[in-house]
């Protein structure tokens, strides 16, 4: 590491128009060598080579370049958020109960009990709205013990969730959320162009409103008419290439979600005139589920119901139903992974290079 002090002068040969005539070098600190990654070839290395020495990998300058966009993108959500009438919070990431059922929970030593870090914030926002906060987000670290070796999952990633109280419908929610990704991408796209910064040009500017789309019609596309299987990674791929070819969009949204696939998902509204769906929504891009959302059940009965039928017992959500108990206005929000966005707005292989220090079910260090 050095030092140059010198002029700086103007040169049509150099790649940035300008150049530095050293006047003094001074060593700051001595490297040792060979280095165990190159930070200027050309020819790249692997990926487990540049996460095993992650901060010689950060150096390079396509790589703070993803960063830079990330810290656009973070920016211009809290904008959006904010000028919605969003309140930004924080909530526990020490829980004594999951919000989706214990298989992906990582449970940890607490004191003389058992905790579990938070998989996501959604009863915490419930409760805040059932407080009169009305408009919540937050921003802020999840963790899955899904024993994932995908090119889209990770063990810790970063949720940005948000709850609206007082809703009319679920499109009160999908409009929201529609607006507030269209405002941050371009609001991220004027960051990044002042920055000179390369991907500001990779963030499109999304046609409204985005396309909706049922369940239903994707499994018929898909050639599985009536099937109340998730959906994989290659149908949302085959759904997203479709709805690019032929609706021209890279956003949109597959709604009613049927309650087989969201059994789990106990605070999730199932729909009056037909129980067998809900008011919940995936927000798709270019293929890749980045958001999921919808209605919220608000109705005390109908909650404790369908926690029970997801196998669960209310005597384990005492604070969480306290909240329905003295009154909870109809409400939903959504949840949506951070790291996604930006693996797919870089063009990033692997949503390992969208975190600074990726966690997977192998990767404790860096």
């Amino acid at each position: 590491m050095v030092s140059v002090e010198g002029k700086v002068n103007r040169s049509e040969r150099a790649n940035r128009g300008v150049e530095l005539l050293p006047s003094a070098v001074t060593v700051i600190a001595r490297a040792e060598v060979p280095l165990p990654l190159g930070v200027v070839d050309k020819v790249g290395a692997d990926l487990d080579t540049r996460l095993n020495h992650r901060v010689l990998d950060l150096r390079k300058p396509a790589v703070r370049a993803v960063f830079e966009m990330r810290t656009s993108l973070l920016a211009g959500f809290r904008a959006a958020f904010l000028a919605r009438g969003f309140l930004e919070v924080d909530t526990p990431k020490l829980l004594r109960q999951g919000a989706e059922g214990g298989a992906t929970l990582f449970s940890v030593d607490y004191f003389d009990g058992k905790a579990y870090l938070a998989q996501s914030p959604q009863l915490y926002k419930q409760m805040l709205i059932g407080a009169g906060f009305e408009r919540v987000f937050e921003i802020a670290p999840a963790f899955r013990a899904e024993p994932s070796d995908t090119f889209r999952h990770l063990t810790e990633f970063s949720s940005l969730d948000a709850e609206m109280g007082f809703i009319d419908s679920v499109e009160d929610v999908r409009a929201a959320l529609e607006g507030i990704v269209v405002d941050t991408f371009a609001a991220a796209r004027r960051d990044l162009e002042a920055r000179a910064n390369p991907l500001a040009a990779r963030i499109p500017t999304p046609k409204t409103p985005f396309p909706r789309l049922p369940f239903a019609t994707c499994v018929e596309w898909l050639g599985r008419p009536g099937s109340e299987d998730d959906l994989g990674t290659e149908d949302e791929k085959a759904v997203g290439e479709r709805i690019g070819r032929e609706l021209g969009a890279e956003l949109y949204f597959i709604t009613d979600y049927p309650t087989a696939i969201k059994a789990g998902t106990f605070y999730a509204q199932r729909q009056d005139a037909n129980p067998r769906l809900t008011n919940y929504f995936d927000l798709g891009f270019r293929g890749l589920e980045i958001a999921s959302g919808g209605a919220r059940e608000h109705r005390l009965d109908h909650l404790t119901a369908n926690i029970a039928a997801a196998g669960l017992t209310p005597e384990k959500f005492p604070g969480y139903l306290e909240a329905f108990r003295f009154g909870m206005p109809p409400h939903g929000g959504w949840g949506l992974g951070v790291d996604r966005v930006v693996q797919m707005l870089a063009g990033l292989s692997n949503i390992r290079e969208a975190r600074l220090f990726p966690r997977d079910r192998y990767r404790l260090d860096p």
